[in-house]
């Protein structure tokens, strides 16, 4: 279970003003239709979170649990520089004519691939031997940070205070992150 509401929070905290989550508003904007876009990204999502459990279960085999520890502390250390950090600008995805669904399908699952959200979600999954509830935790928290862009898109950037909720979730990681590395080293 622990892996399971670990993922939850820490990937619907990672993605909250993120690109997944300004790249779902976009094309809500530009299709006017909610229901293609979330089963493309519920899709695009949970393959990216089965490739990430996967491949963190595959790592639990082979490392120690302080390396474990540390390996997640620092997922957690770098999505939250990433949240207070600069980031690159989200390509909308313009010259794709393929339609909503698979615009958002293979949009959303290429931007997610290599991003701070399937880290954490590799290291929460090596630190158990229970993937599928990571896997399924991390899924539930992307969709509580996205399916919100597409529902309510424009009133969300309008009405919700995005760029220090990013800073605030950033400096959460990076203290839980910070904790957790220093009691992997034995100094806390």
């Amino acid at each position: 279970m622990d892996a399971f509401l670990t993922s939850i929070f820490a990937l619907a905290l990672a993605e909250f003003g993120d690109r997944p989550q300004i790249l779902c508003a976009a094309l809500a904007i530009r299709y006017g239709r909610v229901s293609p876009i979330i089963w493309g990204l519920g899709l695009a999502t949970l393959c990216n979170c089965m490739i990430s459990a996967i491949a963190g279960s595959a790592v639990h085999q082979w490392i120690s649990e302080d390396a474990l520890q540390l390996f997640y502390a620092l997922s957690l250390i770098f999505a939250g520089i990433g949240m207070v950090g600069w980031r690159r600008p989200v390509d909308l995805l313009d010259g794709w004519t393929i339609g909503p669904f698979w615009t958002s399908f293979l949009g959303l699952f290429i931007l997610q691939f290599g991003d701070k959200g399937q880290f954490i979600l590799v290291a929460t999954a090596a630190r158990t031997d229970m993937w599928a509830y990571a896997a399924a935790g991390g899924w539930i928290g992307v969709m509580i940070a996205c399916v919100p862009a597409v529902l309510f898109r424009r009133q969300l950037a309008e009405n919700v205070p995005i760029q220090p909720i990013r800073y605030g979730g950033g400096a959460v990681l990076l203290v839980i992150g910070g904790i957790l590395a220093l009691g992997a080293w034995g100094i806390i």
